[in-house]
């Protein structure tokens, strides 16, 4: 499962019209029974898109249990950041939330492909 798990997020990955290149840690606990994902997205407007994902498998259900998603512009401005990190108590979907330039939303846990469609949104706006 976690094998699978990290196939689908690189073959997100090669099919996304977006990304540029990518480079992409795989870190597998013992057993295949943990994976760390950590590495960067260039993507095609000179931005990266950030990620850090911890997930785990136990009895056959996979968890993620922390994760990073950090956006930004080219000049390293953030453009929005997903996150589950505890220092955001008072937002509803504790712990997973949304920075963006300005504030701190609910969020759920995005897919990559949610996240890179996100970024798509936000080059076609400019």
């Amino acid at each position: 499962m976690i094998q699978r798990f990290v196939q689908n997020i690189e073959k997100t990955i090669a099919s996304s019209s977006i990304v540029l290149s990518s480079n992409l840690q795989r870190h597998f606990g013992p057993a295949l029974e943990t994976v760390y994902l950590k590495g960067h997205l260039l993507i095609i407007d000179s931005s990266i898109l950030e990620i850090a994902i911890f997930a785990t498998e136990s009895q056959k259900t996979l968890s993620i249990e922390k994760y990073r998603l950090h956006y930004m512009s080219s000049t390293g401005q953030m453009l929005f950041r997903y996150d589950n990190a505890h220092h955001h108590p008072e937002i509803e979907s504790y712990p997973h939330h949304k920075h963006t330039p300005d504030k701190t939303v609910p969020s759920t846990i995005p897919s990559l492909k949610e996240i890179l469609n996100e970024i798509s949104a936000i080059i076609i706006g400019r």
